[in-house]
């Protein structure tokens, strides 16, 4: 796939999406892309299209055009977090005394801990979940 290929890319608060001149739309969300996640508006704003892919120089970050179709497996983690937006990835990572950056590259599915880990921070968001549950009326 390359630049002849797409039709349109847009951004939204939370993701970058392509449409192919056939059709197809797919997004990335930012929560998966480190220094996409953490850019400005501006800095996301700031892209080229380029033969094969996205290109955002300020922040070196590169998307080729069918990365947007790959199949992008999620993790429980993942699930967990984002289906509660309330939990602090940096507080839970800090409980665990876990580098903050390690425990997004769990949820985001970069890295995938040991069984061990996994559960180790299953316990944490639990044990979270039972401290709050104990608060008195």
């Amino acid at each position: 796939m390359n630049r002849d290929d797409i039709e349109k890319v847009w951004l939204t608060d939370t993701a970058v999406w392509i449409r192919t001149k056939d059709g197809r739309e797919a997004n990335d969300e930012f929560d998966l892309l480190p220094r996409l996640k953490f850019a400005t508006k501006e800095q996301r704003e700031n892209f080229e299209l380029t033969h094969f892919g996205i290109r955002w120089d300020e922040i070196d970050e590169d998307l080729s055009y069918e990365g947007f179709f790959y199949e992008k497996p999620v993790s429980r983690l993942y699930r967990i977090f984002m289906s509660h937006p309330e939990l602090n990835a940096s507080a839970i990572a800090r409980r665990l005394g876990m580098a903050q950056s390690l425990l997004a590259q769990y949820i985001s599915g970069t890295k995938k801990p040991s069984k061990e880990r996994e559960e180790a921070i299953l316990n944490e968001l639990r044990a979270v979940g039972a401290e709050l549950l104990s608060i008195p009326n």
